[in-house]
Order: structure tokens, then sequence, then C-alpha cells
């Protein structure tokens, strides 16, 4: 029932969908009619081609932003062949829906980011840092003696599965064995990254008084 895409053209030979800010394009390429097939009350195409491309500036766009990019991509990848998987305009709206789904996700977890960025401190959270995949939280609490960097790995399945994870300590004895618990009572879904800090803040780091 939602739509990320936004159509830029159709015409008797492609149709180029947008999506993310205009940040990633789809160009599907037709082909010939087919037989016995309709599409919007008028005979179906084949598709020749479907064609991603990025347009994000990695240089200018901030960390987030790569890191949503890197994860709709990785999806679009490990989808294999998208023409085998849609060769006809009959399969185009289940394409875009799955492709729209993803981009809903990982936006979402892009502007996750962006809020622990401006409001990590609140959580005892120091610093967020990206990497590839990886999203690196080093936390640090004077009341719970504590400095650590949780490292959690993302994928294009988030936040429906749950994220791997490995822990550095710095100053104090939060490790592993005490944040893995920690994360096991948090579900994953919807703000999961979130939920994450917020619980590990409130069970590791708050003052307990």
């Amino acid at each position: 029932s939602f739509t990320e895409w936004e159509l830029m053209e159709w015409s008797e030979q492609q149709a180029v969908f947008n999506f993310l800010y205009d940040s990633l394009t789809l160009t599907v390429v037709f082909g010939s009619p087919v037989d016995g097939e309709f599409f919007a009350a008028r005979p179906s195409r084949s598709i020749i081609s479907l064609d991603f491309e990025s347009f994000l500036d990695e240089e200018q766009a901030p960390p987030s932003s790569c890191l949503v990019q890197r994860l709709i991509f990785q999806f679009i990848e490990s989808r294999g062949s998208w023409q085998d998987k849609c060769p006809t305009l009959h399969y185009l709206p289940q394409a875009l829906f799955d492709i729209s789904l993803v981009v809903n996700r990982c936006k979402i977890l892009g502007e996750e980011l962006e809020f622990l960025q401006r409001w990590g401190a609140k959580f005892h959270l120091l610093e967020t840092d990206i990497k590839d995949t990886e999203v690196k939280l080093l936390f640090s609490s004077s009341v719970a003696f504590a400095k650590f960097e949780l490292t959690l790995a993302v994928s294009h399945d988030y936040p429906s599965a749950v994220l791997p994870f490995r822990v550095q300590t710095h100053i104090g004895n939060i490790g592993e064995k005490e944040i893995a618990p920690v994360l096991s009572r948090v579900p994953a879904g919807h703000h999961y990254l979130q939920r994450i800090v917020i619980s590990i803040h409130q069970n590791l780091l708050d003052d307990p008084a």
C-alpha cells in the first residue's frame, strides 16, 4: 500500500523510476508485446533489462546515507538476475514493491543513526561510527565506571533479524557477557537500533539510584 518510487519517464522504449530522494534510479527497458497478457488494460510488454544506478555523492553524503545505499545494493545484488524474476510488465509491480520495502526499512535505519548521532549523549553514547556495513557505538558512563564499544553488523534484512555483535571493553567490566542478555531481550522490529541503545542505557549505564 506504500511506494518509495517516483515515475520519471514512461515511453515505448523504457520506464525510469527514482528512489531515495533521487539518489537511486531503476531503468526498465521494454521489449516486444506479450501475447495474451495485459498490463493496465493494454497489451503487456516483455522486459529486456532492469538496471540500477546510484547517484549518491559518497564524498559529500553523510555516512548514514552511504550505509543506506550500500544495504539497498546488497539487497539488489542478493536477488541475482532481476530480468529473470521480472520478464514482463506483469511482474513489475511486485518488483517495485520489494524494492520499496527494503528502501523504506533502510531509510528508517538512516534516520535512527542520525537520531543517535544527534541525541546519543542522553544515552551515554559518546560516538557513532559507520564502517562498511558495521555500526560502531562507543558508550561511556562515569556512573557505571564503564567505557566500551559495541559493534553491530547490519544487513538489508534490518530490522527483521537479530543483529550479530561484538564488544570491546576499554574501561570497567562491562563486556560481551553483560551485554548479551540485554540485547537478547530487545526484539527485532521497528526502531531496533534505537531500542538497543536505550536498553543498554537503562540496564547497564543509568544511575541505579
